[in-house]
C-alpha cells in the first residue's frame, strides 16, 4: 500500500501540468464560440457552409462510443464488486450513490420537462444515411472517420463480460488488467479527438446562428442559466436536506469549511485537482479513515450527480432543437440508459460528451447532429458540474459515517464552528498519505 501511494506522489506534478493543457483548451473553446456566433451573424451563409467542421467532430466522438462504453462498463462492474467487499461501508455507498444519481438524473428530467430548453431552433436531424450537399474532398475527410458501432448491444455485451470476469475470481484478472490498458488507450485517443473541440465547436455554432440567428446564442444561454439554478438548488435543497435531517450539519457551513477547494475546482474545471484534499478534510473534520478510504475514492467513480443533471437536461434540449422532442416513454429509456452508462462519465475529458452522443444514438441516431450545439457550452457548464460532484461526494462522506456510527460529532462541531481549523501544513507533511487508494478515484468528475 505504502508503494502505491508513493507512485500517488510521484504523479501529483504532472496531473497539474495536464490541467495546466486544459487551461489553453478551455480558452480555445470559449474563443471558437464566439468566433463561430460572430460569423453565423454577420455571415450566415458562410457559418452554415462551415457545418462539416462540426459533422466531423461529432463522427470523431461517435466512432469513441462503443469503445469508451464497453471499457468503462467492464470496469465499473469490477470496481463496484471490489468495494462491495469492503463490508457495510463500501454496500452502504455505493447503495447511496446509485439512489442520489438516478434522483439527479429524474430532476434533470423533470427541469428540462419545465423549461423546454431548445425549442423553437428546429434544426435539421442528422440522417446518417443521407449525403451531405458538400464537394468530393469534404465527402473524402469525413468518409475516413469509421462508422459508429450499435450502443445497445455494446452495452449488454459489456455487462455480461463484466459479470462473466467477476466469476471467474482470480483467474479473471489478467484479462481485467488487459482491459484496463485497453480504457486508457481509448480515453488517450478520446483527450486527442478533444484537441478539435474548439474547430467542431467553431464550425457547429457558426453553422447553427447562421441558419436560425440570434435564436440559437438565446436557447444556448437558456440552458447554461438553468443548469447553473438546477445544480445549486440540488446541492442547497436536495444534499443540504438530507445532510441536516440524517447527521444535524448544516449544508453552508460544510461549504464554508471546503472554501478553498472550490477555489482550486473553478479554476480548474476538475473536480480531481481537490481530491487529497477532501480525504484530509473529511478525516479532519471527525470522520473515521476506514469510511473516507472507501467512500471519497468510490464517489468519485460512481457518484457524479452534476454530471446526471447535465446528461439529461442536454438530451432533451439537443432532441427540442432538433424538433423532435422526447416523449415520456423514451425519457424514461433515456434515463435507465444513463443510470448504467453515466457510470463511465468519469476519467476524462470528453468522456461525458461520449456518454451523451451514446443515450441518444440509442434511442434516436437522428438527434446526433444536435450535439455539436453541447459541443460549444460544455466547457461552459463544467464548473458546476465539477462543483456539484464534488459536494455531492462531501456530503456522502458526512452521511455514511453517520450511517455506520464512524463520525465524531463533537469534533465535526469544533471544526465547523471555527474552533479547530485545518491545518495545510499537514497536506503538506503528510501528502503521501492522502493519495486515492483505489484506481477509480483517478477519475474526474469534470467529463
Amino acid at each position: 500500500m505504502a508503494s502505491q501511494r508513493g507512485e500517488s506522489l510521484d504523479t501529483a506534478a504532472p496531473r497539474r501540468k495536464g490541467l495546466d493543457k486544459s487551461h489553453y483548451l478551455y480558452i480555445a473553446v470559449i474563443a471558437a464560440v464566439i468566433l463561430g456566433a460572430l460569423v453565423g451573424l454577420l455571415f450566415p451563409e458562410v457559418g452554415k457552409s462551415l457545418k462539416p467542421l462540426g459533422d466531423g467532430f461529432i463522427k470523431l466522438i461517435k466512432m469513441m462510443i462503443a469503445p469508451v462504453i464497453f471499457c468503462t462498463i467492464v470496469l465499473g462492474i469490477g470496481s463496484i464488486a471490489k468495494a462491495a467487499t469492503v463490508g457495510k461501508v463500501g454496500g452502504l455507498a455505493l447503495g447511496y450513490f446509485v439512489v442520489m444519481s438516478t434522483f439527479a438524473l429524474a430532476i434533470g428530467l423533470v427541469v428540462g420537462n419545465l423549461i423546454h430548453p431548445g425549442e423553437g431552433l428546429k434544426l435539421t436531424p442528422y440522417d446518417p444515411n443521407k449525403k451531405a450537399a458538400t464537394d468530393s474532398t469534404v465527402d473524402f475527410l469525413l468518409g475516413i472517420i469509421p462508422g459508429d458501432i450499435p450502443v445497445l448491444p455494446t452495452l449488454l455485451a459489456a455487462i455480461l463480460v463484466g459479470f462473466a470476469l467477476q466469476k471467474m475470481g482470480p483467474s479473471g484478472a489478467p484479462i481485467l488488467k488487459a482491459i484496463g490498458h485497453g480504457q486508457a488507450l481509448v480515453f488517450r485517443i478520446l483527450i486527442m479527438i478533444m484537441w478539435l473541440a474548439p474547430v467542431g465547436a467553431f464550425g457547429a455554432i457558426a453553422a447553427v446562428v447562421g441558419a436560425t440567428g440570434f435564436q440559437a446564442i438565446v436557447s444556448m444561454f437558456t440552458l447554461m442559466i438553468a443548469f447553473y439554478i438546477t445544480c445549486a438548488l440540488f446541492i442547497v435543497v436536495i444534499l443540504g436536506g438530507i445532510l441536516q435531517v440524517v447527521s444535524g450539519v448544516n449544508i453552508f457551513k460544510l461549504m464554508k469549511y471546503l472554501g478553498r477547494e472550490y477555489l482550486l475546482i473553478f479554476s480548474t474545471s476538475s473536480s480531481e485537482a481537490a481530491l487529497p484534499r477532501l480525504i484530509a478534510k473529511m478525516e479532519h473534520l471527525g470522520v473515521s479513515k476506514p469510511v473516507v478510504g472507501v467512500t471519497v475514492p468510490t464517489g468519485y467513480s460512481f457518484n457524479l450527480d452534476g454530471t446526471a443533471i447535465y446528461l439529461t437536461m442536454a438530451s432533451l434540449f439537443v432532441a427540442n432543437a432538433m424538433g423532435t422532442p422526447l416523449d415520456l416513454g423514451a425519457q424514461i429509456s433515456l434515463l435507465i440508459f444513463m443510470i448504467i452508462a453515466s457510470k463511465g462519465a468519469a476519467g476524462v475529458t470528453g468522456a461525458g460528451l461520449a456518454t451523451l452522443a451514446a443515450g441518444l444514438q440509442a434511442h434516436k441516431p437522428e438527434l446526433l447532429g444536435g450535439v455539436g450545439m453541447i459541443v460549444g457550452i460544455d466547457r461552459f457548464m463544467s464548473e458546476a458540474r465539477a462543483l456539484t460532484n464534488f459536494t455531492g461526494n462531501a456530503v456522502a462522506t458526512v452521511l455514511i459515517g453517520t450511517w455506520v456510527k464512524e463520525i465524531d460529532g463533537g469534533q465535526v462541531s469544533r471544526v465547523l464552528s471555527g474552533q479547530e481549523p485545518f491545518d495545510e501544513q499537514t497536506m503538506i507533511a503528510g501528502h503521501g498519505e492522502l493519495a486515492p487508494k483505489e484506481e477509480g478515484a483517478k477519475a474526474a468528475a469534470s467529463a
